[in-house]
């Protein structure tokens, strides 16, 4: 009989769900919009500290969104995180502009501030300029948000946070998604709170955000009649789906403090094999360790990375090798990109030694355990 399956990170409900679920049903709000999105909008806001959001069908709609709101266009160059989840530059692509990447630095895995000086003054003295900076914050740690925000307003070009991953993750005490123009969130299932499929868009701009809630309902024109002068989307999130948000947004921070005890006892665990490192927690930031990620040395541990893979896969326990970085995948081959330095490329180096484990706020103390043994007999068979 197989051993039952430990996912990466399931989602986990709280009951409380169905309390909005039935309200949207006994209201007959079952189409897209209605109280629960108008409340769920409300909510985001208020837990991040910013004054509008829209709820969307997904964090790509948000980017995409994003983009159309700052007239990215065919010809148009925007600068993406490499190391991240193809949804953070296909809407990019979506406009007809040009994405070029930026690579990660050691102290975060995210865009490296280095790399991108670099890559703004080379566009610079180009004279083609990225109409935005579409930086990432991977599996909840937040990027050095100082250095970044100093270098792109030095050179005038708005920033939009993908913290996809990273709802209530902190910078100096400042929410995660709030320090660009725009930020953006995803409740996609394996988030650290979902609303099965969904996202949101958010910022200080209240026009901005107003014309967002326009371009997402199909732009629909003030009239009697279907009347349309831009091109719309149909991007908004449905009245039940966001009942579902503001009930997972209630219990969020006992999801995140589920997810870092998590991390903490594998750290506890793991962190004493030499070659196995995790990822790191910047000074003065606060991470919602969506997923827990490390590094394998395989000269000093005795076993790769794929090893481990394929040794969890047999124990019907679910993990991951860290993001293929966006300049190696077939689809960009041809975009431009900038390392950390004229010797490392730390994107690529992280997704040869980089694993992600079993993370979700549900995972039992037994199931954990059951990870972390398969962990440590695999490596010590190979260094026998």
């Amino acid at each position: 009989m197989s051993k039952p399956r430990i996912y990466l990170s399931p989602p986990h409900m709280s009951g409380k769900e169905l309390h909005y679920i039935k309200e949207a049903f006994e209201s007959n709000w079952i189409a897209p919009l209605g109280p629960n999105v108008d409340e769920f909008e409300k909510d985001i806001a208020s837990y991040v500290g910013v004054n509008e959001a829209v709820a969307v069908s997904s964090g790509t709609a948000a980017i995409h969104l994003a983009l159309s709101l700052l007239d990215v266009k065919k010809g148009d160059t925007v600068f993406c995180s490499s190391l991240t989840f193809v949804a953070s530059a296909n809407p990019i692509v979506y406009q007809g502009a040009e994405p070029v990447f930026i690579d990660s630095e050691p102290d975060t895995w995210n865009m490296s501030p280095e790399a991108l000086e670099r890559a703004l003054t080379y566009a610079f003295y180009d004279g083609k300029m990225p109409k935005a900076i579409i930086v990432v914050n991977l599996y909840g740690q937040s990027a050095k948000m100082d250095e970044i925000v100093e270098i792109c307003n030095k050179y005038n070009v708005p920033i939009i946070e993908d913290a996809a991953e990273s709802l209530g993750s902190t910078y100096k005490s400042k929410q995660s998604g709030t320090f660009g123009k725009f930020g953006i969130y995803s409740f996609n299932g394996n988030k650290i709170i979902t609303t099965s499929g969904g996202g949101m868009l958010v910022s200080d701009d209240t026009e901005a955000v107003k014309k967002a809630r326009f371009l997402a309902t199909q732009a629909r024109d003030p009239a009697p009649h279907y009347q349309h002068s831009l091109l719309g989307f149909n991007y908004r999130m449905s009245n039940i789906l966001a009942g579902i948000g503001r009930a997972q947004l209630e219990i969020l921070n006992e999801r995140i403090r589920a997810r870092r005890i998590i991390f903490n006892r594998y750290s506890e665990e793991l962190a004493h094999i030499q070659g196995i490192e995790f990822m790191p927690e910047l000074e003065n930031t606060f991470s919602n360790r969506w997923l827990t990620a490390l590094t394998v040395n395989e000269n000093e541990v005795g076993v790769s990375v794929k090893t481990l893979l394929e040794t969890l896969t047999e124990e019907n326990i679910e993990a991951r090798p860290v993001w293929k970085p966006l300049h190696m995948q077939p689809l960009f081959e041809k975009a431009k990109y900038y390392p950390h330095s004229e010797d490392e490329n730390v994107s690529e180096q992280l997704f040869v030694t980089g694993l992600c484990l079993p993370s979700g706020s549900n995972l039992t103390e037994v199931n954990q355990q059951r990870v972390i043994r398969s962990l440590a007999n695999t490596i010590k068979q190979k260094v026998r």
